[in-house]
C-alpha cells in the first residue's frame, strides 16, 4: 500500500515541495543551519540542473517550488545532505535538547541511523500552468506575514519574495515560467 497520495509527476516538471522538521523542531533559527540549505540548492542549481522558482524557509519546515529532469533524486539528495550536515552541527554546537528529540523520533521510526531530521515525504504538487505557480508562490512568499514575523513578504530574509519584488535575494531563483 503506498504511504502517501503525494507522487512526483512530470517530468521536467516544476512541483510545489514541503519539508518539515520532525515534530516540528524550531531548527532553523540561527543563520548557519539555514546557509546549509541555500548553500545546498546553489550547488544543485548549479551541478544538478535544479531550477529554483521560488522558496521560504520558517523554523521549522520549508516550501519550495522546484524543478529538475530527476527531481525525486535531487531532492531526496537534499534531503539526506542538509539533515546530515545540520545533525553535524547541532552535535558540535552540543544541541543535545534538538539531538535528543531526533534520536527519539528515529528510533520510533528507522533502524538505519541515529537521528531522523526530516518528517518522511516532500508532498510534491506538480505544477501544472503559471496560474498555479503563481499561486503556490504567493502562498510560499505569505506564510511568515500569516504567521505574524513580518508586514510584508519582501521582508523575510529567508525567503525568494525579494526577488519578486525587484530586490536582490540571496539565491538567485528562475522568476519565469
Amino acid at each position: 500500500m503506498a504511504r502517501s497520495r503525494y507522487r512526483f509527476a512530470g517530468h521536467n516538471q516544476p512541483h510545489f515541495l514541503t519539508c518539515t522538521v520532525v515534530e516540528w523542531l524550531p531548527v532553523f533559527t540561527r543563520r548557519e543551519v539555514v546557509a546549509i540549505l541555500l548553500d545546498s540548492w546553489r550547488y544543485l542549481g548549479e551541478h544538478k540542473g535544479l531550477k529554483l522558482y521560488g522558496y521560504v524557509v520558517l523554523e521549522n519546515h520549508l516550501h519550495a517550488v522546484a524543478q529538475a529532469e530527476n527531481l525525486p533524486s535531487i531532492w531526496s539528495g537534499f534531503k539526506s545532505y542538509t539533515a546530515r550536515e545540520t545533525i553535524d552541527l547541532l552535535e558540535a554546537n552540543r544541541a543535545e535538547a534538538l539531538l535528543k528529540r531526533m534520536r527519539f523520533s528515529c528510533k520510533a521510526h528507522r533502524n538505519d541511523r541515529a537521528h531522523q531530521f526530516w518528517q518522511e515525504g516532500s508532498h510534491p504538487q506538480i505544477i501544472e500552468n503559471e496560474v498555479i505557480l503563481r499561486q503556490k508562490l504567493d502562498y510560499i512568499h505569505n506564510n511568515p506575514v500569516k504567521r505574524g514575523y513580518v508586514d510584508r513578504p519582501e521582508h523575510w530574509r529567508w525567503s525568494s519574495a525579494r526577488n519578486y519584488a525587484g530586490e536582490t535575494g540571496l539565491l538567485e531563483v528562475f522568476t519565469h515560467w
